[in-house]
């Protein structure tokens, strides 16, 4: 029988969140007691606005959508506090048959509800004009905007009903399929059983032998499951194909880019400009290359550390180093910030059956953000923390935009993160004294940002490739898929890392694409507008602090561009975002520089 992996104690490992603030326990009569609260205001809802939104005065409609937003809000609360539950054990049963409970609530509760907006949507151009003007309305208009824009997808309410019911037992139980199979997986590495978790951060280790049985062990587990996971995806391809057509979307990417706010031109500029400078991470790759002293880098080896690379971090230094480069950007967010780790809201230990990876979860306006990772003690994981705690801060901040204003959309959900980690990078950069430790830092982040840009974008050309094909051939198959994908990742290499045939299945396991689609070039957004702001940050030093403070506390509540105007950002402008291409060609430049330094 193989053992439990031995991991090295960071101090994370009670770091566990507290949800009481939502409810005390699973078995709390508080969640029940809700739910019926909340149906009998659903009801209440229906008998006094139904068929009549398009005749509402403006004191009325504020009424109404206040109501709407309530309701959404004590519901929302309820579903938050299930997900959260399941997330730090995907295999507790009790755990997933609440999770379950509350997704088929939802659902049911979304077809008392599903009038509101189709009326809305509906009513007639001068009316909607005159309620969108109207000063009553004034703090919901956003909303009255992007809610209207909807209008030539929207079904009839029979149908969004019968939609909102299949996907209870259609995409959703796949998806959560998806996160349980893919959260009982163990990966035996070395007489140990690893989690997905544990197994991937074995590439980022100096031992190159350790990382190539890593992956090949990573490899051996995906391909074994290959034919139920290539089942999952194409059964979502095909559900999002028919949604898609149901709701007359032009293309695969069109509803994607219709929630985030943002046209087909400024995310087909974005694609372009990425897409255009892969040969700089073909540059850095290369580069790579020598200092390790390889001739090939292999698909195994791009996470490989420098030979001086950091150390490890305490849960303890994790949480000072983050914490004191937040308060030397801004006193109001450290604070914040602080209460993560002081009122329990994050969630950091390992444990089985733990969903992977990193989230920041909003939950709702009368509540705080929540926060889950994985902390090995790893760097990456301080920038992990520091990702994440720039999603907290901005959620916390701009609670007070309301349930249905206060998230942004995807494009600009990822600002406040990455320019979270921006500010710690920076902060550590600037302490360490040692050449060969700042290359091994710079070398990181140039990697991190990589990820961030340049592989996300290539991940949405995989999404592209692989939706139009299961659109167009009908069910593909492992090899099909892996086909599409090993195209795109190599197009962004350039031949400076040699991909092996083992990562044709590595698509396999990102969660993104499933429940999300679309959502990744998202990350690539965030990062290229964030190293543009950072740069205006060092230009302008104190005098840019209240003004991105002001935008972070604005969430949602209007179009990007116009919240981010402030800043001096033109979205619609397509060549911007050559800005943050600059500056990512900019941090090779810099440690180019550290290599000729060091000799």
């Amino acid at each position: 029988m193989e053992a439990e992996p031995q991991t090295k104690l960071t101090g994370a490992e009670n770091v566990a969140w507290d949800l009481s603030d939502l409810y005390a326990s699973p078995d709390d009569p508080a969640i029940e007691r809700d739910i019926e609260q909340i149906n009998q205001r659903a009801e209440a809802f229906g008998a006094e606005f139904r068929g009549k939104v398009a005749s509402l005065d403006p004191e009325e409609l504020y009424e109404a959508i206040h109501e709407y937003e309530a309701i959404d809000e004590e519901s929302s609360k309820a579903a938050y506090y299930a997900h959260l539950l399941w997330s730090t054990d995907t295999n507790n049963p009790k755990y997933g048959a609440l999770n379950q409970r509350m997704t088929e609530w939802g659902a049911q509760l979304s077809q008392k509800l599903v009038f509101f907006e189709l009326e809305w949507t509906n009513a007639p151009e001068d009316y909607a004009a005159k309620m969108i003007e109207n000063p009553t309305l004034q703090h919901y208009r956003h909303w009255m905007e992007t809610t209207r824009r909807y209008q030539p997808h929207r079904l009839t309410e029979p149908e969004e009903k019968i939609l909102a019911e299949k996907a209870v037992t259609g995409s959703e139980a796949w998806v959560r399929f998806f996160s349980e199979f893919m959260g009982a997986m163990r990966y035996p590495l070395d007489g140990q059983q690893l989690s997905q978790s544990q197994i991937l951060a074995k590439l980022y280790e100096p031992d190159r032998e350790l990382r190539r049985h890593a992956a090949a062990a990573f490899t051996d587990v995906l391909r074994e499951k290959l034919p139920t996971l290539t089942y999952i995806f194409n059964t979502l391809a095909a559900d999002k194909a028919s949604n898609d057509r149901l709701r007359h979307y032009p293309t695969w990417i069109s509803a994607r880019n219709l929630s985030n706010e943002v046209s087909d031109d400024v995310v087909d500029a974005l694609i372009e400009t990425v897409t255009s400078n892969y040969g700089i991470v073909a540059r850095y790759y290369k580069l790579k290359g020598q200092l390790l002293g390889l001739d090939t880098l292999y698909d195994y080896d791009r996470y490989a550390p420098l030979p001086a690379a950091e150390g490890s971090y305490s849960w303890d230094e994790a949480r000072s180093v983050v914490l004191n480069g937040y308060q030397r950007f801004s006193p109001a967010m450290a604070e914040v910030a602080g209460r993560f780790f002081n009122d329990n809201w994050i969630d950091a230990a390992l444990r089985p059956g733990k969903r992977s990876g990193a989230f920041s979860a909003q939950t709702v306006p009368s509540v705080h953000p929540y926060i889950l990772m994985n902390y090995t003690g790893a760097a990456r994981d301080v920038m992990t923390l520091a990702h994440e705690l720039g999603h907290g801060i901005h959620q916390y901040m701009y609670r007070e935009q309301g349930m249905l204003q206060g998230h942004p959309p995807l494009t600009t959900a990822e600002m406040a993160s990455v320019f979270g980690e921006m500010l710690i990078f920076t902060d550590m950069m600037q302490r360490e004294d040692d050449p060969r430790v700042r290359l091994a830092m710079l070398a990181h982040k140039i990697e991190d940002t990589f990820a961030t840009v340049f592989r996300q974008v290539s991940m949405n050309r995989f999404e592209h490739g692989l939706h139009n094909a299961r659109r167009d051939e009908g069910e593909l198959t492992s090899d099909r898929i892996n086909e599409i994908w090993m195209g795109t990742q190599r197009a962004m290499f350039e031949g400076s890392v040699e991909m092996t045939d083992d990562y044709g299945v590595w698509w396999s396991y990102v969660p993104h694409f499933l429940h999300t689609p679309g959502y990744v070039y998202a990350y690539a957004f965030g990062e290229l507008l964030v190293l543009a702001l950072f740069a205006r940050y060092r230009q302008e030093g104190a005098d840019f602090v209240p003004r991105y403070l002001d935008v972070l506390r604005m969430g949602g509540s209007d179009w990007p561009e116009k919240v981010l105007a402030p800043m001096g950002v033109d979205l619609t402008d397509p060549t911007f975002w050559q800005e943050g291409i600059r500056e990512i060609d900019a941090l090779v430049a810099q440690a180019e520089q550290l290599i000729n330094e060091i000799g």
